[in-house]
């Protein structure tokens, strides 16, 4: 199953959370937004959301300063 990530193809074996490619990633769930196929997904769903085939995922980071 393959999903656009940030502008790139990025593989998957099968449908999985968006917590859990958070995860993958190496992000705190915290710290970051997720956007699926243009539209945010609320922190509270990242649990219950199911990536598909095609899904384009943008995650951004929070960066602390000043």
């Amino acid at each position: 199953m393959k999903i656009i990530l940030n502008g790139e193809p990025y593989d998957l074996e099968q449908p999985i959370s968006v917590a859990e490619l958070v995860r993958r990633i190496g992000k705190s769930e915290n710290r970051v937004a997720v956007e699926r196929n243009r539209e945010v997904v609320p922190h509270s769903a990242y649990d219950s959301v199911l990536l598909q085939e095609g899904d384009r995922i943008e995650i951004v980071q929070f960066v602390g300063g000043g």
